[in-house]
């Protein structure tokens, strides 16, 4: 079962993908490992070092505790625009049983080294979507593609490198969509096989914009998630989520795409902990 589960992480959409062999549960044909580097091995890459070691916990998007196999359909639903997998079905027991393998050692609701963002400050200014599309055709037209389409594998089954945009990559509200998740995901590692977090490629302020044109809804479009309930509790709410409402004064334009620290800091004046 741990084997199955990593080849589910590498080879996703071939098993439950539109077309899948053992169920047909994701809405696009992207792979787990297209975002868990490495099939969740890399350090700061979405890694699954911890992960089990971390669940059941508090999830604020849906205000609830979640499983993990509920986290595994999150990402079903967000990130691959598909519906849920029976939580008892041998594909979800597989993917369980790799996480647990994987962070065998961890301590209960412990973390180790990498198993986060990489810590990178905020940039000093808001991101930039017009220098971003800069970077984008410089460091990553090559491999998503000069309409964010992404780059097929020989046998169309299954993506290479992912679609960034579109109807056939992830959804508004997926993690992936917020600036501070994101950007120091692409800072520690891409260009992909060039970059890593000890000698990363791009600036910070070069990694920020990139993901603001990525990830501007009005330059590109990109599935809508069906619910309309995300982060009901505004104190744990993510500053950088671009929908409000929100417990400060801030427009949705600076959530979105900054600049941060103004915003941390209010947090800090009212005494509380701003979210990220």
């Amino acid at each position: 079962m741990v084997r199955y589960g990593r080849e589910l992480i590498v080879n996703t959409a071939y098993y439950i993908g539109p077309e899948g062999k053992a169920g047909k549960f994701l809405g696009n044909k992207m792979n787990c490992t297209n975002c868990h580097l490495d099939a969740g091995t890399k350090p700061y890459a979405f890694n699954f070092y911890s992960t089990h070691a971390r669940y059941p916990q508090y999830r604020a998007r849906e205000n609830k505790i979640l499983s993990l196999a509920d986290r595994v359909n999150n990402c079903i639903e967000r990130p691959h625009n598909g519906k849920h997998m029976p939580l008892n079905n041998k594909e979800m027991i597989a993917i369980i049983s790799y996480m647990k393998w994987l962070g065998e050692n961890v301590p209960v609701n412990a973390h180790v080294n990498g198993d986060g963002p990489i810590k990178v400050d905020f940039p000093s200014r808001a991101a930039d979507p017009f220098k971003g599309e800069e970077v984008y055709k410089r460091e990553c037209l090559s491999c998503h593609g000069a309409n964010g389409e992404g780059k097929m594998r020989a046998d169309n089954v299954c993506y290479e490198y992912p679609p960034l945009w579109g109807e056939k990559s992830y959804q508004s509200g997926s993690s992936v969509h917020r600036l501070i998740k994101m950007a120091p995901f692409v800072y520690a590692n891409m260009p992909n096989k060039i970059a890593t977090y000890q000698n990363p490629k791009l600036t910070i302020d070069e990694a920020y914009d990139v993901v603001a044109f990525i990830n501007n809804d009005t330059i590109h479009k990109r599935p809508q998630p069906i619910t309309k309930t995300d982060y009901a509790s505004l104190p744990n709410k993510p500053i950088d989520y671009d929908k409000g409402p929100y417990l400060d004064p801030f427009s949705e334009t600076q959530h979105k795409y900054g600049p941060y620290k103004e915003i941390v800091d209010y947090y800090k004046k009212i005494g509380k902990k701003a979210n990220y």
